[in-house]
């Protein structure tokens, strides 16, 4: 099994994000800026979930990749650390999720 994580993955983007965009896709991206990023993660969401009922697995694996990254992209444009969205999931997963949505402010 890999060692390979979100957070290795959060560690990349950060330093590719400085990177010359002509050279980089991630310094691209974030150079587009979060607009750009966040169209690109919906797409990515969308062939996510395209793969996902038409149950093929290989497909799902590499576009849930791609999702994976592209949520990085945009947290990291975003300003919002990896650990406070883990943070989020851990309190949230804390109680039942029944019981934690129904705990939510409706916004």
């Amino acid at each position: 099994m890999s060692g390979f994580s979100l957070s290795d993955l959060e560690a990349i983007v950060a330093e590719r994000a400085t990177a010359d965009p002509s050279q980089s896709w991630t310094a691209k991206l974030v150079a587009a800026g979060q607009e750009k990023a966040a169209k690109k993660l919906g797409e990515e969401a969308v062939e996510t979930v395209i793969a996902a009922i038409s149950n093929d697995r290989h497909n799902l694996t590499a576009e849930a990749a791609d999702l994976l990254y592209h949520l990085i992209v945009v947290l990291k444009i975003g300003g919002v650390p990896l650990q406070d969205v883990l943070n989020e999931l851990q309190r949230r997963t804390a109680q039942s999720g029944i019981t934690e949505k129904a705990s939510r402010q409706p916004t």
